[in-house]
């Protein structure tokens, strides 16, 4: 793998696409290090700037180029979890749980709502309450 040569303003090209990939995720984007779109541009970056009298080794590129598949595959498998998640929590609704609220103490109720906000956990509505799928501790039928 070949080094990148300063750009024009003498700054380094891959450390100005991190810096800038860094700075979106601090956005609040994307909760995971590093993206498809970041690993994209640090390549292009790498292959623009790259010294012409020292080309990138070909079977690198590959490699990269296997590296960048493997991350699209892998963001395709977390959204499909995600959808598992949402499947599975929203499948609760109508069932009466129980659960441990803020303070410690075990309240029960029934489900009226499931939600799932970006990567975080199923939320479950119960009564007036949000309630993270991980603080349920029984799950039953409701009483006719």
């Amino acid at each position: 793998m070949t080094s990148p040569i300063p750009g024009p303003s003498g700054s380094d090209p891959l450390k100005a696409a991190a810096s800038a990939a860094a700075a979106k995720q601090a956005e609040g984007k994307s909760k995971s290090i590093a993206d498809k779109d970041t690993f994209m541009k640090l390549l292009v970056a790498q292959l623009k700037y790259q010294d012409p009298t020292k080309p990138a080794d070909s079977a690198a590129f590959m490699a990269q180029t296997a590296q960048f598949t493997q991350v699209e595959k892998l963001e395709d498998m977390i959204s499909m979890l995600q959808s598992q998640r949402m499947i599975g929590a929203s499948s609760l609704v109508g069932k009466t749980v129980t659960y441990m609220d803020d303070t410690g103490a075990m309240q029960t109720g029934v489900i009226s709502a499931a939600k799932l906000n970006g990567d975080s956990e199923p939320t479950l509505k119960v009564g007036n309450t949000d309630v993270q799928l991980s603080k349920v501790t029984e799950i039953t039928q409701p009483t006719a």
